[in-house]
């Protein structure tokens, strides 16, 4: 069956459709952000018929648990996930049949039609994606194994404890239009074909979940619990923190908090780390050799094997806090960002314009090395040179941090745009081009005399 089929059928079956159809959308229009679900696997019985949903219907926390209790029988030992940044429901239909015969699903549509059995969840909360370790640690899963290589021998076929991958897909929120999304969907599709082909060549049983942490088309939320009134001229925000942001404690109190959408590098202009996964979803980051102090703070952040040919690297973001007498206020600035490779090549970068009120949190759409963004990372030696850094909706604070959130956050945009500046200088020159015209207007004068046309010609002398 076409993938896009079994994302249509589970409501064909409704007596109406137009009601169906309205009761989708109300449904949809009071959730909360949703990502589909796929899941194969190469045991019979995993799931039954009745177990499909409608397409209206979104997959809680608990449901979800329900549906993966089937993949940890004693049959099914290794479960695999195939974890992308963004991916909605949509994306099926639309690049399925936008592109021609360029299908970027077709290994995933030729495992779910040949898998013994198969599960489509259209619609899965967020919340439980984002908790989806949390729930599996809860199941009884043993080794848990980060795969970033495809390095599919750590899933060994003989084991008599369960193994769990997670396969961080290349990331699709960087892409700047649907070509580069398209070829980024369809060489993760490669990567997911490759690896399960791998896994059946070897005659190894598993499971597979093909799922995102969020969606790639956020849907306008209604909060039905908020206030009811109409707010005009007023904007709301679709797209919130998609997941929680890394914190550092020190006791029982946070000292750091650090969030991206996208934190990518690339090194060598060839090399692409994306580190988002690791340092947000699974959190397979090492950060216990930050430092917190009223002056200085150190948020280091440390992975091991991020991808093959680098056994490690660490990220320093050095933050200090001081006292300026022009403001009369203590302002927090991010001084300088590090990385270490294989604890023996060092990067340093200067940063300009990131710093916030010292109670405030800093905020910045782009933080990079590009000379196009608005807060950038200046190569401060020969090896900061062959690192390219890309962080998209960065937010840190490193002093101050109350209940353990962000504070309000001072944004790296000031507050005369290139788009205000253009207006005040169109203004003022249409205000110059007015008052010269009003300034003219004004020196025209009336004639004091005037022909008589019955009498005599009027001779008027040169010298009036």
């Amino acid at each position: 069956m076409h993938l896009p089929a079994v994302m249509t059928q589970l409501c064909s079956a409704a007596p109406a459709p137009l009601l169906c159809t309205l009761a989708v959308l109300f449904k949809l229009a009071l959730s909360v952000d949703h990502v589909p679900m796929l899941l194969w696997s190469t045991q019979r019985s995993q799931w039954n018929q009745d177990t499909a949903l409608h397409e209206g219907h979104v997959v809680s926390a608990q449901e979800l648990t329900g549906l993966l209790q089937p993949v940890f029988g004693p049959n099914s030992r290794n479960l695999i996930l195939f974890l992308q940044d963004t991916l909605s429901i949509d994306d099926f239909t639309y690049y399925s049949e936008s592109y021609g015969d360029k299908n970027p699903f077709q290994n995933v549509q030729k495992n779910l039609q040949s898998s013994p059995s198969s599960l489509v969840l259209p619609a899965v909360d967020c919340e439980a994606t984002r908790y989806l370790l949390s729930f599996l640690q809860e199941l009884g899963v043993g080794k848990l194994t980060n795969v970033t290589n495809l390095d599919v021998s750590q899933l060994e076929a003989n084991t008599s404890k369960p193994n769990f991958l997670i396969v961080q897909l290349h990331p699709l929120a960087s892409s700047l239009n649907e070509i580069s999304t398209l070829e980024a969907i369809a060489e993760n599709d490669k990567i997911i074909g490759r690896l399960t082909m791998d896994l059946q060549e070897r005659g190894i049983h598993f499971s597979v979940i093909y799922t995102a942490v969020r969606p790639s088309r956020i849907s306008r939320r209604t909060d039905v619990l908020g206030e009811l009134r109409r707010q005009l001229m007023a904007t709301e925000e679709e797209d919130s923190l998609s997941y929680p942001p890394l914190n550092v404690t020190t006791g029982n109190l946070t000292c750091i908090l650090f969030y991206a959408s996208n934190f990518s590098l690339k090194a060598n202009n060839s090399i692409l780390i994306d580190l988002t996964n690791a340092t947000f979803v699974t959190q397979n980051v090492d950060a216990s050799s930050s430092e917190c102090s009223d002056i200085n703070t150190t948020l280091s952040l440390k992975y091991t094997k991020p991808v093959n040919g680098i056994s490690s690297l660490e990220i320093r973001f050095l933050m200090t806090n001081k006292f300026y007498e022009g403001s009369a206020r203590n302002w927090s600035t991010l001084d300088s960002v590090e990385i270490v490779q294989d604890e023996e090549k060092f990067a340093k970068f200067s940063v300009s314009v990131i710093s916030a009120p010292a109670e405030y949190s800093f905020h910045c759409q782009l933080v990079g090395t590009s000379n196009l963004y608005p807060a950038r990372l200046i190569p401060s030696n020969d090896e900061a040179k062959n690192w390219d850094v890309f962080i998209s909706k960065l937010q840190i604070q490193g002093f101050n941090i109350e209940n353990n959130q962000f504070s309000y956050a001072s944004d790296c945009t000031g507050f005369f745009t290139p788009g205000i500046w253009m207006g005040l200088v169109t203004s003022i020159i249409l205000l110059w081009i007015l008052t010269y015209g009003i300034h003219m207007i004004m020196q025209l004068t009336t004639n004091s005399r005037f022909d008589d046309p019955k009498g005599p010609a009027l001779s008027v002398p040169q010298t009036e």
